[in-house]
C-alpha cells in the first residue's frame, strides 16, 4: 500500500531561504499524475492544510489524479505535541 503523509513546513537552507514545501511537492504530484492510495496531510500550519487538502481534491475532480485516492486532512496518527 502506498501511503503519502504530507507536512507544510519544511524548514530553511543555512541562508534562511525557505525549502521548496509540501504544497510544492503537491502540485508536482498532480502535475505529473503520481499515485498514492492514501493521503494524509499531517501539517499544523492551517493555511498550508487547506491549500494542500483543496489543491488534491480539485485534482481529482478535473482528471490529474485518480479518483479513487483517500485523501484526509489530519495526519495517519494523532500529534502528541501540538495537543491535537
Amino acid at each position: 500500500m502506498a501511503i503519502l503523509t504530507l507536512d507544510h513546513d519544511l524548514g530553511e537552507d543555512v541562508e534562511g531561504k525557505e525549502l521548496p514545501n509540501g504544497y510544492d511537492l503537491v502540485k508536482y504530484f498532480c502535475e505529473h499524475g503520481l499515485r498514492a492510495e492514501k493521503i494524509y496531510i499531517h501539517t499544523d500550519n492551517p493555511v498550508g492544510r487547506q491549500n494542500t487538502y483543496d489543491t488534491l481534491l480539485a485534482a481529482q475532480r478535473r482528471g490529474f489524479i485518480a479518483e479513487d485516492i483517500e485523501i484526509y486532512h489530519y495526519p495517519i496518527t494523532v500529534n502528541r505535541y501540538s495537543g491535537e
